[in-house]
């Protein structure tokens, strides 16, 4: 696991691949809020005076986090704030999914999936992908690896 860690072009294929599934799901959003605040209500978790918040608030966080990542830039926070979000992510499938709810995962906006086991999993793989970024010992290819 040690060797993984310290892959250089594992980390680096790593973060461009998370990087730019953020910038594009970030874009997607940017272009409709109305459509993501929809989807983000559809969830049945956050009270509905707050979706429109989350729904301009958490594109732009993807798509500076996406850039971090594909830059080099503050790579260990950009790599623990999408961690974060893809947790919450998770749990929000798994809730929906547990309550029975057919909706939109919201990911990508009008091309987004329906919320299900597949959704849940795709997102598992990738948090699993941000927390390896997370952990890794190799910081080749960065600009500024560290936020102080």
């Amino acid at each position: 696991m040690n060797n993984l860690l310290s892959n250089k072009w594992l980390i680096l294929i790593f973060r461009l691949y998370i990087g730019a599934v953020f910038i594009y799901a970030g874009v997607v959003k940017i272009i409709d809020p109305l459509d993501f605040a929809s989807q983000i209500q559809n969830y049945q978790i956050l009270p509905y005076s707050t979706t429109h918040f989350f729904a301009i608030l958490l594109p732009w966080i993807e798509i500076f986090t996406g850039l971090g990542l594909i830059f080099g830039i503050f790579v260990d926070g950009s790599s623990f704030i999408i961690s974060g979000m893809m947790l919450i992510f998770i749990l929000a499938i798994t809730q929906a999914l547990l309550r029975g709810l057919s909706i939109e995962c919201g990911c990508f906006g009008k091309s987004g999936s329906m919320v299900g086991m597949n959704t849940l999993i795709r997102d598992i793989f990738w948090f699993l992908i941000t927390v390896f970024i997370c952990f890794r010992k190799n910081k080749s290819f960065e600009i500024l690896p560290k936020s102080v």
